[in-house]
């Protein structure tokens, strides 16, 4: 009887690690390889693009849980966010972002940007209000308005938009992992199974890094 309860007991606890342990991710479904894959710009590190646009509400509905994500990142990973540009319209956001990043203001305020598009109406696609709402965070407006009009900060928007449309991106968010594979909350059917396929693709990558082969 004993023994019985025992047997009983492991099979639950082996049920319980079953379901808790992450469904394997599997191409086609969870996420697609990349037709053409691109060289990285991380060097030794994987890397892990996002792409995104201020303005785009699931980006900022995932911009919370994804920050939060790239804090667990492997030391041998890195992210590089990149704003897609798909028309004219969406270009002054990608200026922002590449504005802010060259002034080293990304971390304070990327995610002010976000709530200033979605939660707070704020057109900062008009540059008026762009510098008056830059000047309330603080930062040197003629500093940022010299850097936003750059030609510097122009072609980096330029390059971005074109690397989206080499991986052939129709949409955001999109995130690929290593040049080599593309997934997307849609594709894995929420937030939470992005990050577990996320992770998976991660350690694939690095397995592939390594020669190793890989399912």
């Amino acid at each position: 009887m004993f023994t019985r309860v025992l047997a009983t007991f492991a099979a639950a606890l082996l049920s319980l690690s079953a379901f808790a342990a992450p469904d394997e991710a599997f191409v086609g479904h969870d996420y697609t390889v990349v037709k053409n894959a691109q060289p990285v710009a991380t060097g030794k590190k994987i890397e892990v693009l996002e792409f995104f646009w201020y303005r785009c509400p699931h980006c900022f509905q995932l911009e919370p849980s994804l920050s939060a994500w790239l804090k667990t990142l492997p030391k041998d990973a890195q992210v590089r966010r990149v704003p897609a540009v798909f028309r004219e319209d969406w270009m002054p956001a990608a200026k922002i972002f590449y504005s802010l990043e060259q002034m080293g203001l990304t971390d304070r305020l990327h995610h002010k940007v976000f709530d200033a598009y979605n939660v707070e109406n704020i057109n900062l696609n008009d540059t008026a209000v762009l510098g008056t709402w830059i000047a309330k965070q603080g930062v040197d407006r003629k500093k940022f308005e010299a850097i936003y009009n750059s030609f510097s900060t122009q072609s980096k928007a330029t390059q971005g938009a074109r690397l989206a449309s080499t991986y052939a991106i129709n949409g955001v968010p999109t995130l690929i992992i290593d040049g080599n594979y593309l997934t997307t909350p849609g594709m894995t059917a929420g937030e939470a199974r992005m990050f577990d396929v996320l992770d998976q693709l991660i350690v694939k990558a690095r397995a592939e890094r390594a020669g190793k082969k890989t399912r």
